[in-house]
């Protein structure tokens, strides 16, 4: 029942732009902004100063295999199955190209690994996971990354997965790290919008809306 509705999701929201054209809004003020009183990370949605949900962080890095190991794609496919996420992998190739998606996958797992390299650095370690696994656990990320509108933003539920902080400087690590780069930084904040917001579908939770950045 998931899959089928996770595969109608990803037909219903397909954009039909390929390559550079599909990232046509996106957009890097390579700071944050002030907008109607309330502060905005770089690509988007609001700032969250509080102290990262690091149980939950760590229950995403074991489903994705551990510190030592972590894959994104592991992740998505313990959270989802592979049949799901083979299916909004090639949507996502559809709408953003084979290279972005690629890219896309890659500059998670780097944003993954250098927080917690600059967290172990700050002398902060990773509680046990939380009890959450499966549809459970990606239902807890999408609700972490979903705003006050219903609008889920990457930016925010990596705050609060990290710390506003680390996230910040997981960015600059990015833009300046050979192989990726601000252009691998804006594609990874897009396509994950795009992916967080077919996954809440395919979940259900149908009044989580899309962000404008995608």
């Amino acid at each position: 029942m998931m899959i089928s509705r996770f595969v109608a999701a990803c037909g219903a929201v397909a954009v039909l732009l390929t390559g550079a054209g599909a990232f046509a809004a996106g957009t890097d003020t390579g700071q944050d902004t002030m907008v109607n009183g309330e502060m905005h990370g770089r690509f988007g949605g609001p700032v969250y100063n509080g102290p990262p949900a690091l149980a939950v962080t760590a229950a995403l890095v074991k489903a994705g295999g551990g510190a030592a190991n972590y894959s994104t794609a592991t992740a998505l496919v313990s959270m989802l199955g592979k049949p799901a996420v083979d299916a909004e992998v090639a949507k996502l190739t559809k709408q953003y190209g084979a290279p972005a998606v690629t890219q896309w996958l890659k500059t998670f797992d780097f944003a993954v690994n250098d927080s917690l390299k600059i967290a172990t650095a700050a002398g902060v370690t990773l509680p046990s996971p939380a009890p959450l696994e499966g549809k459970a656990l990606a239902t807890t990320l999408v609700k972490a990354g979903t705003d006050s509108t219903g609008t889920f933003q990457i930016e925010l539920l990596l705050d609060k997965a990290v710390s506003h902080k680390i996230h910040v400087q997981v960015m600059d690590d990015i833009d300046a790290a050979p192989g990726f780069g601000k252009q691998a930084d804006l594609e990874y904040h897009l396509i994950s919008n795009q992916a967080f917001y077919d996954v809440a579908q395919a979940l259900g939770m149908t009044s989580v809306k899309l962000s404008p950045i995608h």
